[in-house]
């Protein structure tokens, strides 16, 4: 299957694209959890094992896994020509202050051989040590004496096995985004390449780009169909890139998409994307945390007059009735995280429990860990496939969050 195809959030997932953790996740430390935005460090070994298992999962149900470590390195090896400007866009966007560090950085990638070994070294980081710092005449700095030599002088990008974030499918085209924090701003780079050189994503249509100014991230964008997108304006979202992305898909002659509804919920690190508190999980069933409804709004956003114009409109009903619209249903019914209970829903909404990947209608992954929700999706005539998740969930991201659907029927 080539290309990009997802109007749904429930049609059978066919191609999914994750990235399996990797010695990114060797160099985070305590001192850099908050810059990095973790809240912990996953024991890498469990953390593989675990991811192993949601793969193995998601090939059981008839859906074909493809990694993002491999998408590039195939990049590098189809487009040798492009190496050298993927390196120099790399360390230009890696935010290593010390200019006098850069040129040794580069020597040293250019010399690993292998395009699948520099790939993964990009994502793991680089230490002081590792550089050929005689090679260039560079003494040790003061920074480099007091910090000593084992210091990251090129960070890792420990969140890259959440790949929903860094693009969004829509359709048949993908926006590929600006991302909120600065420590995940690189991550993009590797879908920028793989839509602009893959021969499997040449022709697809780009509906955002990572050069744009305002923030947008994957976990806020949810397909209803092929004529509404849901995006959540979020702590990592911002409205000015939603009102972006629907003047540039509404001016897509390819684009089916008519209607987005922005669906603003509370900023915290908490409910970080849209699809942390709220997911389908069937034709008419969304399971979401209780904590969004009170003070959630919504806006509807429709083409205007034209290409750079849009009309939007505040939506004034109910949440239910806004979904069963779009729809097309008479009704949705909204499964409450934790069963409204109040310390279940927000313990289980930590760990994910609303961030459900749906690879059929009615048929979801989830962590195994969210019992009392799993229970009640069950009770709903949902099929709950439960993958372990001691360790990935240390990262705050889900099964939706960790996955990209490339292809759904």
């Amino acid at each position: 299957m080539k290309g990009i195809n997802v109007t749904s959030e429930i049609k059978p997932l066919r191609k999914v694209l994750l990235h399996r953790p990797g010695r990114e996740l060797l160099n985070l430390t305590p001192n850099t959890l908050e810059e990095l935005l973790f809240d912990d460090i996953p024991y890498l070994k469990v953390a593989q094992e675990e991811h192993d298992a949601f793969s193995q999962t998601l090939c059981d149900n008839g859906v074909e896994v493809v990694y993002l470590e491999d998408y590039m390195t195939q990049v590098l090896d189809l487009n040798p020509q492009v190496r050298e400007g993927f390196l120099r866009q790399y360390i230009a966007e890696a935010g290593v202050r010390a200019t006098r560090y850069h040129e040794a950085i580069y020597d040293y990638l250019s010399d690993i051989k292998s395009n699948k070994e520099l790939v993964l070294k990009t994502m793991e980081g680089i230490a002081l040590h590792e550089l050929p710092l005689r090679n260039h005449n560079i003494r040790s700095s003061l920074a480099d004496m007091v910090k000593g030599e084992s210091r990251i002088v090129v960070n890792p990008m420990p969140n890259l096995y959440f790949t929903r974030d860094p693009f969004e499918s829509i359709g048949t085209g993908v926006g590929i985004n600006r991302m909120y924090s600065t420590t995940r701003c690189r991550e993009t780079i590797y879908a920028d390449y793989i839509f602009r050189y893959h021969p499997d994503f040449m022709e697809v249509e780009h509906y955002y780009d990572r050069t744009r100014p305002f923030h947008i991230e994957g976990g806020d964008v949810l397909n209803l169909n092929e004529h509404t997108l849901a995006v959540g304006i979020s702590q990592r979202t911002e409205p000015d890139a939603i009102e972006r992305l629907a003047k540039n898909i509404f001016a897509n002659r390819h684009a089916t998409i008519e209607t987005i509804l922005a669906i603003r919920i509370p900023e915290s690190r908490a409910f970080m994307h849209l699809d942390t508190v709220f997911t389908q999980v069937d034709h008419d069933k969304f399971i979401m945390h209780p904590g969004i409804l009170g003070p959630l709004e919504v806006f509807k956003i429709t083409p205007g007059k034209n290409d750079d114009r849009v009309k939007i409109s505040r939506k004034r009903e109910t949440l239910a009735d806004i979904l069963a619209e779009a729809l097309g249903v008479e009704s949705v019914t909204l499964i409450e995280c934790g069963g409204g209970d109040r310390i279940s829903a927000e313990r289980e909404q930590w760990n994910d429990g609303s961030n459900t990947l749906c690879v059929a209608p009615g048929k979801v992954i989830v962590y195994e860990r969210n019992n009392v929700t799993n229970a009640i999706l069950r009770e709903q005539g949902i099929t709950v496939l439960e993958i372990p998740s001691s360790e990935l969930s240390r990262g705050r991201g889900g099964p939706r969050c960790m996955s990209m659907p490339l292809w759904r029927d």
